[in-house]
């Protein structure tokens, strides 16, 4: 005879059920949008049945218990369907975060972006049929029998303790562990994409070995899915590396993998942001330097990026000299401020470099010009006495925030604090994490502390900015360092006539110009305002008896400070006005008879077929003045 269970439910109502009843049947009556629950705070599957009395709660799919369980069951089917297709494949244990999650895998063919969509079928065949989900709760010493032929997963398992219990499921040909129950009803699972596969080194050390990784995103709801969907195809049309190549702005060669190459049209955006912000530099009282590309190894074990940063450092011999490719700048810049004797009465002395680093980045993580092997630092390195750290800091902050303004950037703070790998006293670290967040309170800034993830040599604040895809980068940087200058030995004679220890503060704007560049791009969608575009306008002759004229304004406008380009080929006028969107010049001004007659012009607008008649001193006013004023909108 079967056994009454006594249940209690979130609301405090009991209710008697069958012993062994298991949750799914119990969800039916009281909460049927459940994905897992939990017995006596316990979570556990839907497959779990009751024999004792307990206390039940369920979880939907808006919660995070739910959203979890959902991406389990994705990765699960994500497994068996590329067992489906590579029946040699091996599996690491899946990855999530938050709704995205990752899979890690042995293959013997390269995967191309291409297999996604075959995958993506694959599973939602097998969530339309709706095949069965093996379930069980075992032990870690258990679960390692059943992947026992599976190095991969071994590792992982082998970082648990024996005795703990994992869930593990079984679908078609694919097995899986998990600490945390995964939903088992398939339709639940049908609000996903796959959206990238890649190469990652196992376990994301660069000693082991190179596997293949596919990454997706999981939602609970479709109108969450289509949301993301538009997202991916607008990242697409705005992706930098597309649009670098259609735009002439850069291009890499395996000749000098992850080292970008600039074309003119890129070339004079990196120029324009070096420009402004060296002007902008110059305001503050900002001395611009420049350090050598190689110096000698003795140097980077002397500064502590040897100990800390040698196997991201390129090497070389001179001679019987080990020298390195600089990964960064303060180190000359200790040099130049060690050259001569300072006094108390020279600080801050504010240091700047457009320096050109090298840093080895592993092949898989290159992207584009947002992780390269080679790029532009606007560093900057202020070498102040204590009591000019937090006015000095709140400068460095100013300058950022004028920066940014420009470009229409939201920003975030954080407070990034001492590492594990620390250099240095403990004390001169808190004094320094308590400077920083002194000038961030007394600005106002709202900011989060990020334990742990300061510079070896100091604390920093970083700054994260928000794109036109409301996509975050961090960019900025302020550090204050107390250990560098006395790895230098570095002095000045203070108001007593005695050596005094300066302090460094490190601050970078764009970070990267490269990576900023790549950013601005996707910011932009590649059709950059008139200060920044290559060419701010294209003439078009209307017929060939206007190329004359063409080539006058021509001559004309680039001499007025205008970036101007023609097109007097032998084409329709509306293929030529296509082809200068296309390139997202700003403006585009079609030449015929009255323009050259009376001077005056229909001026078109990028991206709006919009016509505005102005006389030609006016247009030549206009531009050069939203260039000067570098305004966001034309």
């Amino acid at each position: 005879m079967s056994k009454e269970i006594e249940i209690v439910l979130p609301d405090g109502s009991k209710q008697e059920v069958v012993e062994d009843t298991t949750l799914f049947e119990i969800k039916k009556q009281f909460m049927k949008q459940a994905i897992v629950g939990s017995i006596d705070g316990e979570l556990v599957d839907l497959a779990t049945p009751i024999d004792h009395n307990v206390e039940i709660v369920f979880y939907d799919q808006a919660s995070k218990e739910g959203q979890t369980a959902i991406n389990h069951l994705v990765s699960l089917l994500l497994e068996e369907a590329v067992k489906e297709l590579y029946p040699e494949a091996l599996f690491a244990h899946p990855q999530r975060e938050d709704k995205k999650i990752w899979l890690d895998m042995r293959v013997d063919q390269p995967l191309s972006a291409l297999v996604l969509k075959d995958l993506e079928r694959h599973m939602r065949k097998r969530i339309k049929k709706g095949i069965h989900i093996e379930s069980s709760h075992l032990s870690v010493a258990e679960a390692k029998e059943i992947f026992k032929d599976n190095a991969l997963k071994l590792a992982a398992l082998s970082q648990l303790d024996p005795q703990q219990l994992v869930f593990v499921y079984s679908l078609g040909e694919v097995s899986e562990f998990f600490l945390e129950p995964a939903a088992l009803e398939l339709a639940k699972a049908s609000h996903f994409a796959l959206s990238k596969v890649s190469g990652a080194y196992w376990q994301g050390d660069a000693k082991n070995e190179m596997l293949q990784r596919i990454n997706g995103a999981v939602f609970a709801e479709k109108s969450e899915l289509d949301g993301y969907l538009e997202f991916l195809a607008e990242s697409e049309k705005r992706s930098h590396q597309k649009l670098g190549k259609e735009l002439d702005l850069f291009m890499f060669s395996e000749e000098a993998p992850g080292m970008p190459f600039y074309l003119e049209n890129g070339l004079i955006i990196r120029n324009e942001l070096q420009k402004f912000l060296r002007e902008l530099q110059a305001k503050y009282e900002y001395k611009e330097v420049q350090t050598p590309l190689i110096m000698n190894q003795r140097l980077w074990e002397q500064s502590g990026h040897w100990d800390h940063y040698k196997d991201n450092m390129y090497f070389t011999k001179v001679g019987d000299e080990d020298y390195a490719l600089k990964p960064m700048n303060c180190p000359g810049h200790c040099l130049i401020f060690k050259d001569r004797k300072r006094s108390y009465r020279d600080l801050p002395i504010r240091m700047a470099e457009f320096g050109q680093v090298h840093r080895h980045e592993f092949s898989g993580a290159l992207n584009g010009l947002l992780r390269v092997r080679t790029f532009c630092q606007d560093d900057a390195h202020i070498f102040v006495r204590r009591d000019q750290i937090e006015q000095e800091i709140a400068l460095a902050l100013k300058i950022i925030d004028e920066v940014y303004k420009i470009f229409g950037f939201e920003y975030s703070v954080e407070l990034s604090t001492r590492p594990d790998d620390f250099m240095g006293e403990i004390e001169l670290w808190d004094e320094a994490e308590a400077s920083l967040g002194k000038v961030l309170t007394d600005l106002g800034y709202k900011y989060n502390i990020n334990e742990g993830d300061g510079a070896f040599y100091g604390p920093k604040i970083d700054i994260h900015i928000k794109d036109a895809l409301n996509r975050s980068h961090q960019c900025a940087t302020v550090q204050l360092d107390f250990q560098m200058p006395g790895k230098f030995d570095l002095s000045y004679i203070d108001e007593n006539n005695q050596p005094a220890r300066p302090v460094m503060i490190h601050r970078a704007v764009f970070g990267s110009l490269d990576r900023f560049l790549g950013i601005l791009i996707e910011h932009y969608a590649g059709a950059f305002p008139v200060w920044l575009a290559p060419k701010q306008v294209t003439l078009i002759n209307v017929a060939q008896a206007h190329e004359a004229g063409v080539d006058n304004l021509f001559r004309e406008f680039n001499e007025a400070g205008i970036r101007t380009e023609k097109d007097t080929r032998n084409e329709k006028l509306g293929k030529k006005i296509r082809d200068a969107e296309l390139k997202k010049v700003p403006y585009i001004l079609a030449i015929g008879d009255k323009e050259l007659a009376e001077g005056k012009f229909a001026v078109r607008k990028h991206g709006s077929d919009k016509v505005v008649e102005m006389d030609k001193e006016n247009f030549i006013q206009l531009v050069k003045q939203q260039a000067q004023e570098k305004s966001a909108q034309y």
